[in-house]
C-alpha cells in the first residue's frame, strides 16, 4: 500500500492531468456538467457490476474512472468560480464531522441504528424538511424503495422483527391474487408494486441489499442460458425449434455448472 504521501502525489498528478486535458484537448474542453452526468451514471454502474462479480482489479480501475469525473467536475466548477476540488473535500469533511457526533463530539450511542437516527435527525436540523427529502427521484424504482425504508426507519418509523414483515409479504400477496381473480388491470399492478416493496422490506431486514440480491440472480439466469443456447448450437438446434421439455434438460445441466 503507498504512504499517505504518494496517495497525495497521485491526486495532485491526476489534477494536473486534468487541468492539462482541459486546456489543451477539444473533447475534454467540450465537456459540460450536463454532457458527463450520464457518462458518470455509466461509470457508477460499471463499478457496481465490478463490485458485485468481486473482481477487485476492475474494481480499482472503476473508481479511477469515478474519481476522474469528481475532478472533472471540480475542475468545472472552479472555472466559473463556484467550488474546486479543496471546496468539495472540505464540505464533505466537514458534513461527516457535523453527522458524527459520536465520534467528534460527546454524543453517546449504543449501535448501528443509533448513528442512523443520528444521522437523520442532524439533516432534519441542517434544513431537510423531510426524512425523504433526500431520496433522488431519478433512483430506479427497486434502489429508491429500499433508500425510502432505510430513511424512515432511521427515525423509528419500522417493524419490530423480520417475522412481521413476512406476514405483511404474504398478505400483500393474497391481495394480489384477489385482484388477478377480479380482473383488474390497473389494481393488479398496485398491489403487484405493494409486493415488490414488502419484499424489499424484509430483505431489508434479513439484511440483504435487494438490489445486489437481484442483479445476482439475473447474471445466473444469463449465464445458465448462454449455456442452453451453447448446447443448442453444439447440437445444430435452434431454441425456437426445441421443446420446452428439450430446453429444460440443458437447463437443469446449466443448474450444476460451477
Amino acid at each position: 500500500m503507498n504512504t499517505r504521501e504518494k496517495q497525495l502525489q497521485a491526486i495532485d498528478r491526476l489534477l494536473t492531468i486534468m487541468d492539462e486535458l482541459r486546456e489543451g484537448c477539444p473533447w475534454d474542453r467540450k465537456q459540460t456538467m450536463q454532457t458527463l452526468r450520464q457518462l458518470t451514471i455509466e461509470e457508477t454502474y460499471e463499478l457496481g457490476d465490478a463490485i458485485l462479480d468481486n473482481d477487485l482489479e476492475e474494481v480499482k480501475g472503476e473508481l479511477g474512472d469515478l474519481l476522474l469525473h469528481i475532478v472533472f467536475y471540480a475542475r468545472i466548477g472552479s472555472e466559473t468560480g463556484h467550488f474546486d476540488i479543496g471546496d468539495v473535500a472540505e464540505a464533505i469533511c466537514e458534513k461527516l464531522i457535523r453527522r458524527h457526533p459520536h465520534i467528534y463530539g460527546d454524543t453517546e450511542v449504543a449501535d448501528e441504528a443509533d448513528v442512523k437516527a443520528n444521522w437523520e435527525r442532524i439533516k432534519l436540523r441542517e434544513g431537510k424538511k423531510s426524512v425523504l427529502q433526500g431520496v433522488p427521484a431519478g433512483l430506479p424504482a427497486l434502489v429508491k424503495a429500499n433508500r425510502i425504508q432505510e430513511k424512515v426507519a432511521g427515525v423509528g418509523f419500522d417493524w419490530e422483527q423480520p417475522e412481521q414483515v413476512l406476514d405483511k409479504v404474504r398478505e400483500e400477496l393474497g391481495e394480489l391474487e384477489a385482484e388477478r381473480r377480479a380482473g383488474n388491470a390497473d389494481a393488479l399492478e398496485a398491489e403487484m408494486g405493494d409486493v415488490f416493496f414488502s419484499l424489499v422490506n424484509y430483505a431489508r431486514f434479513l439484511g440483504i441489499n435487494p438490489e445486489n440480491a437481484l442483479e445476482r440472480t439475473n447474471k445466473k439466469f444469463m449465464a445458465r442460458f448462454d449455456f442452453l443456447e451453447s448446447r443448442a448450437r453444439e447440437a445444430g438446434r435452434e431454441l425456437s425449434d426445441m421443446t420446452l421439455a428439450e430446453m429444460d434438460v440443458h437447463w437443469e445441466e446449466a443448474k450444476k455448472q460451477p
